[in-house]
């Protein structure tokens, strides 16, 4: 009875997260609160489902970034940059390509669309060009950026945390093939809107005239901000070395700049989005019902007599799969239900299972770039335009994004190949 039971709540709310009508938060906990009141799993057990480095991580980063974004600083780099580009529309386009990926890689992607996007509209407006490339450009960039390191998207997170594979594992194996997918999609978006990134001297002149200083409200915390940030990067870089999980460099950076910055501990709290921390608890609950009750354990044995324990074909289906998922439902349940089930197919088959992880991780985080629900930064980037007067439409992205999505894959593939698994 508790099989079925886990099994019917899990699709429940997997359909309810899809059909948005109530928060995805909302389903996740309540979900979870379900299956332990039906006696799916007891307290303990949903208890120990939870994977607290993963919250820890999430929790601890938050903080930093929330704290850092009151100085000015996020602000300042974009206006910077677009200086930088001398004003104008194509170069400010792969300028703000390459930041938001790598802002993306060392923070994370949602905390990166969220500065980006409203300086983004702000220069846009100045320079009379439409925002709509720049807006994609960052979409876009912001996946791929994140995908390249254990903290810029939360399934790489939760990854990590399941497998115990360290930033450095993530950064050596997964910043080739992201890289050469940012140069390749930076390319073809400015090749294709090159002709709507045309703005007059005069517009770009006043760009020039902007002052980003200005922009910088507390110059004491920024400095204070950067030093945590390096450290905290430097500590992912170690954390292996230092015998420390992820979430334990996390929690100290946001400790140790709450100390050195005197900010109240009561408004850091307030910048953590605690509607994606219930998600991400109430999510490991409902797996770790399915796992308890044997479910993963028979859908592994499914997936070793389709692939016969091959790990070739098991790591293009574990990509291309977790990709198309990935773009039309949000990657984090996704990835919440892959783990344990590769883990599952790992301990049957005695396969090696280090680049199917790394496939899973690709194919989940760029598959995010197929449509507007593929990640929480695309939705996050509609809603900011929508509110700042821009229409962003879901048929349109995909015109853009699912074709790019398949290069992105498409190249996935052939490093996966190349670097794994050719003989």
């Amino acid at each position: 009875m508790e099989y079925w039971l886990s099994i019917a709540v899990f699709v429940i709310a997997y359909i309810m997260i899809i059909w948005e009508k109530v928060h995805r938060s909302t389903v996740a906990i309540s979900a979870a609160a379900l299956i332990i009141v039906l006696g799916v799993i007891d307290q303990q057990t949903a208890i120990n489902a939870i994977d607290f480095n993963t919250i820890g991580l999430l929790i601890g980063m938050m903080i930093i970034v929330g704290i850092s974004r009151q100085s000015g600083m996020f602000e300042y780099t974009a206006i910077r940059l677009a200086k930088q580009a001398g004003g104008e529309p194509m170069r400010m386009l792969i300028l703000f390509s390459l930041i938001t990926a790598s802002f993306s890689a060392f923070l994370d992607n949602v905390t990166t669309v969220l500065f980006m996007i409203p300086v983004t509209i702000a220069l846009t407006d100045r320079l009379e060009v439409n925002p709509i490339p720049f807006f994609y450009t960052i979409i876009l960039s912001s996946n791929i950026g994140g995908t390249a390191t254990l903290i810029g998207d939360p399934p790489n997170i939760m990854i990590g945390s399941a497998t115990g594979l360290g930033f450095m594992d993530f950064l050596t194996n997964l910043w080739l093939p992201s890289f050469i997918i940012l140069i390749a999609t930076t390319a073809i978006m400015g090749f294709a809107y090159r002709r709507q990134l045309i703005a007059s001297p005069d517009k770009m002149a006043a760009i020039m005239a902007m002052n980003e200083k200005e922009r910088i409200k507390d110059w004491a915390l920024m400095k204070k901000s950067l030093l945590v940030i390096a450290l905290t990067v430097l500590g992912f870089f170690l954390h292996q070395l230092l015998h420390l999980d992820s979430a334990t460099i996390a929690i100290a950076g946001a400790a140790l700049l709450l100390l050195i910055s005197g900010e109240s501990i009561e408004e850091a709290l307030f910048t953590v989005e605690w509607t994606t921390i219930l998600f991400f608890v109430g999510l490991f609950i409902l797996v770790g019902g399915m796992e308890a009750n044997g479910v993963l354990t028979n859908i592994a044995h499914w997936a070793l007599n389709v692939t016969g324990g091959n790990e070739v074909t098991t790591g293009f289906m574990v990509l291309w799969i977790s990709a198309v998922a990935s773009a039309f439902v949000d990657n984090i349940p996704f990835v919440a239900t892959m783990i344990p089930l590769l883990e599952n197919f790992g301990a049957l088959s005695g396969m090696p299972m280090e680049s199917i992880w790394w496939a899973l991780a690709l194919g989940a985080c760029l598959g995010g770039n197929g449509t507007l629900i593929g990640a929480s930064a695309n939705v996050i980037v509609v809603g900011i335009a929508a509110r700042m007067g821009t229409t962003i439409r879901f048929a349109e992205f995909l015109k853009v994004g699912f074709p790019l999505m398949i290069i992105s894959i498409a190249i996935a593939s052939a490093y996966l190949y190349i670097a794994f698994w050719m003989v």
